[in-house]
Formats: structure tokens, C-alpha cells, sequence
């Protein structure tokens, strides 16, 4: 297998099967084996002379050649005990406490399990109310979604993936100002991204300039009225301001619903891409077109023979998923195999752009993206028309639209265009239908040599043209873009454009051409720079409505760092309010550039791994990690996070020392009669010791130089023993030896990951660190 470095380092953080004690016990090859393994177990369902043996070798050699990737739970749980394999649920919401807190039941077992649930909240009554059976008052749809939020922020701190919400409100319940300004407090609903179920009568109201009437969900009478253009004008100032609410044309999803005699939809997943009915369910999977270009003379072109083969298999695979997977709800099983959805996308589509020699901001690649997906969508329902043959069509087809036109297929939709996050870090290929965020970026810097990572396409191109050096590239990363770097030919910026060279015009151009040929929806962040107006927003708002797309997510750069909070609780004066914020204490922002230094320590369980950075305001951050022995590494996780947040908040150095040194636990002082080179009594107090000396050597005015450092602490240590090769960084760290680091990091406004530090990404209403793997929705 050709994994990266950053692949595997993911892989290991996240997917790959662990013991009892957190030590990872399965390599990627295995964990493949076990997904293929288990996945073609399902031919069986159908023929029981069916040879499983090849098609576990052709999932394996998919899968293995990285020419798909299935999503995230698949790769998590296939053939393990927990078997949950879909990324994407919606449960409906009742309006009762019973169907409220029911919905909240079964959206924890959900996360648990790894999946992301959507809601839409529409049914329950507006805020005020009459409650006849108690003679109360309603409190409205959005207490109850920060109950649910409560729970799924619960619910989340044991899950392989953290919990994510999709939060929907139709344009015309009465209570959608509200809901249109439920995130203006950043700190509020963090585990949901918000949606405005837009109509088609909404939207024609917003061109005419006229008013539009509420309704009561739970009466279905008008209540009132508003002015459209007003509140299409909030939702853009909102999005604007922070990021949301995105759009949902909820008329147009129902529109293309394949099953209408089986319900209306009225929610997605929480990244947009993937509208179902209530109790559904889909699983996603997605080729890397890397894999899909060949080299014809001295060009690239695509191989659609390869292409449509994989096609072939992944749709295969993909129902497949559907009949070994462990639904965490019957309705969800009932439902699921009554449609039997699947979602193919596609990543690397940045990429092969590149190969192709074709910007992304340019009608060419426009079209490709329409023959592309033309192809993989009519390719992917042949297949499921075979499926049908031999399987038989959908239970659900005779109330689905192909019933009328004859149409018998396995599957009632086969595409969907997903945010890949992780799995295309895996695959080393750009995520889903993205622009690449960046060139070329510093991913960290060791003993003051960087390590510049560099796209492939764009390193040969560079050495082939005869501009490339370790300093441009340094260059591009600090910058963001080749646009003003004159050493650079016109022709090569013109295609090697990052996400913030593009105006958000192609953004939704390259969106709507992908939703022409897709099923279900297209997850796409809409980048905006930090200098864009609410008038730039309005513009592809009103765009995307007009060239077909089913929803809309943007993001303008940085504007989630410059948000102001307002997480009073109470009511106060402005002149309290200003005294509050003056005097209340904030940690100042991790720099983009520390140097510092890692250091083992051997503890009672193994060894502990300690680095201390700095940057000319002094000492400003701790990490630590657990060796391979296991212990405890959530508390010593926690110890750093608190000290790194105490040291940037302004606290002496000293004090932090004071509080840690001397703490002892059991497990180092029962080891550390027998054992010589355990010279510490407890993680907290080696972390203690290591911040002191390196506070000793950190003096006035004057910086050490690493050497200067590595020289006072090798002094200190020098009988530290054991090689090994799990500290920070993949720095192999031999007997008596001290890792001194500098580290740098792709800089946007302040958006950096909370476990690397490196920069984040923003991905369908979600960030994603393409360092570590790490990812948030909310």
C-alpha cells in the first residue's frame, strides 16, 4: 500500500482496531481485509454458491490500490462487535415530550454507534403556545434542540466520531427568526449545523418584495406574517457574521424524492449532502480520480474504463453495506432496506485538475465535472439495474417513481457528493469536490530544519520547469497562494489555484454542475475572503436558486475568530457588560511559530512523552503523550491542556510548577523501588518538572538556542533509556536523546485545530485538520 505518513498517523489516531489499553493491534492492511471480509459476506444473502473468497479480493484490491474508500463507520466498525456502518441518519421529532426525548434516545445510540443524525424541528409548536394537556405554555423548537445538544456533547466524549447534528426549520414556522439567529452566540448549539428549509413560494416572495405567512405546525393555520426580503436579508447577515444557517430548497428535494408514497423529506445529514425520510438511512463510499488518470504521451487524460469498473464494484460494495450492517433502531433497518440508498461520490476531483492542466475557476472544468458525474451516475444505475436483476429491485419500488416509467434498479438513489474529511487523507487525495486549500504548507519544523510539504503534481511541474527550491516552497506556504510570487510562470498560477484564488461564483457554478448528475445533494463550502460584503453573500444565495442546487453552505475566512460572544446569562447593563469583557481574563492565541523541546520521561506506566514550547512571550504550551505501555493518557491530556491555556492566559510559570511537582500517584512510587531510571513520582509532576527546566533555561531577553536547551536538559536526564518511536511528531527518540522542535503551521484567521495546532479546514458546514484527522461539525 502507498499510504503517507499523515495517513497512517490517522489511521492509527482513529480507524485502526485498539486493545483494552489503547495500543493499536491492527495494521491498515488488516483493517482492510476486515472491512472486505466482511462485506462480501453479503453475496451470500443471494446465491449460496456465490465465491465470497473473490469478492473479498476485489473490495480488498479496491480499497487497498486506494481507488475507494468507503465512509468512516464502515471503516471503524465492519467486523467488529459494534457493525454500525452508515455515516448518514434522520429521526423525526414529534410534537411531544414523549416523541421529543424519544428522538433524543435514539440520536445518542446514533452517535454512539459513529453515525450523524438530522432533524427537522418544524412539527413542534412555536415558543408561547398553549400545552392543553398541561396548561402550560410551549418553550419552542429551539430549547428543545439545546437539550438535544446537551446530549449529543455527552454522548460524544466516548465515540470514536464526535456526534454531529443537522438542525432544520421550514422558512414559515413562526419562530424562524429565532431559529435564524440561534447561533449568533458561537457558543451556543455547538454540536449542530443550522438550516433554513426554504419553498419555492418563500423564494418567489423574495423577489417580489412581498410578505409571506407563518404557519402553525400544530394547527396548520397562519398565525402572522413577514416581509421575505427581510428575512432572506437576516439569513445572509447571519451566514455572513459566522457561517450560518445555511439553505436547504426543501421544494427541490422533495421534487427528486425518489419514494414520495412513502413520505415527504424534511431533513438532511448534518453535512447537507444526503436528504432522507425519517428513519433512513445511507451509506456513502467515494473514488479517488487520482487513481482514475493515465499518462498519454506527455499528457494526462481520465480512464473511464477504469473509471466505470470501480464504479461497477463500489456500487456493489455499497449494497452490500446495506444487508450486513447492525441498524441501531428497527425502523431504521425497516426503512433503510426499504429504499436501500446508497451514496457514490468522488474526491481528488482538485487534483486531476491539475494533471489536466485546467483551473477550477474555469468553464472547462465546469464541464468536466458535469461529464464526469454524468457518466458515474448513468454507470452506477446500470450496475444497480444488474443488482436488480439478480437480487431484485428495492421493496419500496412501487411507490417510487421508477414504478411508472419501468424502471427497476437495486438501489432508489446511487449518487451523492460528500465531504470526504478523513478518508481522503487516507487516500492522499484532495476532499470530495473541494479546491485544494493549500499548495504547499509547513506541516512542522524539527532541530530548525522545516518540513515543507509540497503537492506532488506541483513539486514535479516545478522541478520540470526549472523554479522549484526549498525556499519558494517555504514561500508558498507562508503566503497561502502563487498569485504574487513572480518566480512562478503565468500558466502554472492560472491552474494551480487554492480555495481563496476562487471566487465564490465558481464555487456554486462547480456545485450546481456536479448536482445536474447527482441524486441526492452536493456537500460544498462556498469560501468567501474575510473582506467579502453581505452583498457577495446575497449574490450566491440567489445564484445557487437559480442554477439548481438543493442547499447552500459558505464560510468567509475568519469570521467565527472575530465573532463577539454573548454568553451572559442575564440581563446587564451595556456599562456592565463593557466592564466585564474588559476585566475578564482570555487566553491569547497559540502563535504560528514556537520552538521548544520534547523530552521522555519514564513513568509507572511506560513512558511519558513531554514537549514544552515557547515563543518570545515566554513559555506558552504543553503536550504530552503515553507510550506504547498504555497508562493514562486522557489525564495527562487534560493536565497539558489546562496548563497551555493557564501559561497563555497570562499565569506565571512558577505558580503552574508549584501546583504540579510533588504530586503522587500509585502506580510510579509502587515502580519506583525497582526500577532506577523512574526518577519522577507522577505524570503531573514530570510535567511540573520538565515546564521548570525548561523555565531555568529560558532566561530574560535572551533565547537559548535549541542547542542551549538540549545541552541543560541532557544534563538533567542523561540516563533516560529505552528507544522508541511513539513520541510526538514520529521522532524516534534513542537512548539519552532530547527532540527539540520549532513548528509552524498553515495560518486563516485563526483557525487551527485543538490536538495538532495546524490549520483547519472548512468542509459542508464542518472543519476538518488535514494533519491529524481531527473534525467538528457545529
Amino acid at each position: 500500500m502507498q499510504l503517507g505518513e499523515n495517513a497512517i498517523k490517522v489511521l492509527e489516531r482513529r480507524y485502526l482496531t485498539k486493545d483494552i489499553e489503547g495500543n493499536v493491534i491492527e495494521t491498515p492492511e488488516d483493517m482492510f481485509k476486515r472491512v472486505a471480509k466482511h462485506i462480501a459476506q453479503a453475496d451470500k444473502i443471494y446465491d449460496e454458491s456465490a465465491d465470497i473468497e473473490d469478492t473479498e479480493n476485489v473490495f480488498l484490491d479496491m480499497m487497498t490500490n486506494l481507488e475507494f474508500i468507503p465512509n468512516s463507520p464502515t471503516l471503524m466498525n465492519a467486523g467488529r462487535e459494534l457493525g454500525q456502518l452508515s455515516a448518514c441518519f434522520v429521526l423525526p421529532i414529534e410534537d411531544s415530550m414523549e416523541g421529543i426525548f424519544d428522538a433524543i434516545k435514539n440520536a445518542a445510540l446514533i452517535h454512539k454507534s459513529g453515525g450523524g443524525t438530522g432533524f427537522s424541528f418544524t412539527r413542534l409548536r412555536p415558543r408561547g403556545s398553549s400545552v392543553k394537556s398541561t396548561g402550560g405554555v410551549a418553550s419552542g423548537p429551539i430549547s428543545f434542540m439545546k437539550v438535544f445538544n446537551s446530549a449529543t456533547e455527552a454522548v460524544k466524549q466516548g465515540g470514536t466520531r464526535r456526534g454531529a447534528n443537522m438542525g432544520i426549520l421550514r422558512v414559515d414556522h413562526p419562530d424562524i427568526m429565532e431559529f435564524i439567529k440561534c447561533k449568533q452566540d458561537t457558543s451556543e448549539i455547538t454540536n449542530f449545523n443550522i438550516s433554513v428549509g426554504l419553498t419555492e413560494k418563500f423564494m418567489e416572495a423574495v423577489e417580489k418584495g412581498e410578505s409571506y405567512e407563518l404557519i402553525d405546525p400544530h394547527t396548520k393555520q397562519p398565525v402572522s406574517s413577514l416581509n421575505a426580503k427581510e428575512v432572506f436579508d437576516n439569513i445572509v447577515s447571519m451566514a455572513w457574521n459566522n457561517g450560518e444557517p445555511g439553505i436547504i430548497f426543501l421544494d427541490r428535494i422533495n421534487k427528486a424524492n425518489p419514494t414520495p408514497g412513502l413520505g415527504e423529506m424534511e431533513s438532511t445529514n448534518p453535512c447537507g449532502e444526503q436528504p432522507l425520510l425519517p428513519y433512513e438511512s445511507c451509506n456513502l463510499g467515494s473514488i479517488n480520480l487520482v487513481k482514475m488518470i493515465k499518462k498519454n504521451g506527455l499528457k494526462y487524460e481520465l480512464d473511464y474504463a477504469r473509471l466505470g469498473e470501480t464504479v461497477d464494484k463500489a456500487v456493489h460494495f455499497l449494497d452490500n453495506v446495506i444487508d450486513v450492517n447492525k441498524y441501531p433502531l428497527e425502523e431504521i433497518d425497516n426503512m433503510t432496506k426499504s429504499t436501500r440508498k446508497i451514496g457514490l461520490g468522488i474526491m481528488g476531483f482538485a487534483d486531476i485538475l491539475f494533471y489536466l492542466g485546467l483551473p477550477y475557476n474555469s468553464d472547462e472544468a465546469v464541464e468536466l465535472a458535469e461529464k464526469i458525474m454524468e457518466f458515474i451516475d448513468k454507470r452506477s444505475k446500470k450496475k444497480s439495474s444488474e443488482l436488480a436483476a439478480q437480487r431484485g429491485t428495492f421493496p419500496a419500488h412501487e411507490k417510487s417513481i421508477f414504478k411508472a416509467n419501468g424502471i427497476e434498479l437495486r438501489n432508489s438513489t446511487t449518487t451523492t457528493i460528500a465531504p470526504t474529511g478523513t478518508i481522503s487523507i487516507i487516500a492522499g487525495a484532495s476532499s470530495g469536490i473541494e479546491p485544494l486549500f493549500a499548495i504547499s504548507f509547513v506541516r512542522n519544523v524539527m532541530d530548525n530544519d522545516k518540513l515543507v510539504e509540497v503537492h506532488p503534481y506541483f513539486e514535479e511541474v516545478a522541478k520540470e520547469r526549472g523554479f522549484y527550491s526549498d525556499e519558494l516552497m517555504e514561500r508558498i506556504a507562508s503566503e497561502g497562494t502563487l498569485a504574487h510570487i513572480d518566480e512562478i510562470p503565468e500558466d502554472v498560477k492560472n491552474v494551480f489555484v487554492t480555495a481563496h484564488d476562487i471566487s465564490p461564483i465558481w464555487h456554486i457554478k462547480m456545485q450546481a454542475a456536479f448536482q445536474n448528475h447527482v441524486d441526492n445533494a452536493v456537500s460544498k463550502t462556498v469560501n468567501f475572503k474575510h473582506e467579502a460584503t453581505k452583498e457577495d453573500v446575497e449574490e450566491v444565495y440567489t445564484l445557487a436558486y437559480k442554477l439548481g442546487c438543493k442547499g447552500v453552505t459558505i464560510y468567509r475566512d475568519g469570521s467565527r475568530q472575530d465573532q463577539v460572544l454573548s454568553t451572559a446569562k442575564k440581563e446587564e447593563s451595556k456599562k456592565d457588560k463593557e466592564q466585564n469583557n474588559e476585566n475578564a481574563i482570555k487566553p491569547r492565541m497559540r502563535p504560528a511559530i514556537t520552538q521548544g523541546m520534547t523530552e521522555k520521561v519514564r513513568i509507572g506506566c511506560g513512558n511519558l512523552y513531554i514537549t514544552v514550547n515557547y515563543d518570545e512571550n515566554g513559555i506558552c504550551e504543553v503536550f504530552t503523550n503515553v507510550g506504547r505501555a498504555g497508562g493514562c493518557p486522557s489525564q495527562s491530556e487534560a493536565t497539558s491542556r489546562l496548563v497551555s491555556i493557564a501559561l497563555r492566559s497570562g499565569m506565571d510559570v512558577k505558580s503552574v510548577v508549584e501546583q504540579l511537582k510533588g504530586i503522587r500517584c500509585h502506580s510510579t512510587l509502587r515502580q519506583r523501588g525497582t526500577n532506577k531510571d523512574i526518577k519522577v513520582l507522577s505524570c503531573p509532576d514530570a510535567i511540573g518538572k520538565a515546564l521548570e527546566r525548561v523555565m531555568n533555561t529560558y532566561v530574560d531577553e535572551e533565547h537559548p538556542t535549541v542547542n542551549d536547551i538540549a545541552m541543560e536538559i541532557e544534563r538533567e536526564t542523561k540516563n533516560i533509556s529505552d528507544s522508541c518511536c511513539c513520541a510526538p511528531n514520529n521522532e524516534i527518540l534513542g537512548e539519552g536523546e532530547i527532540s527539540v522542535s520549532l513548528e509552524t503551521k498553515p495560518q486563516s484567521k485563526g483557525n487551527t485545530c485543538p490536538e495538532c495546532g495546524n490549520g483547519l479546514e472548512h468542509e459542508g458546514g464542518c472543519v476538518i485538520c488535514r494533519s491529524c484527522g481531527f473534525s467538528k461539525c457545529g
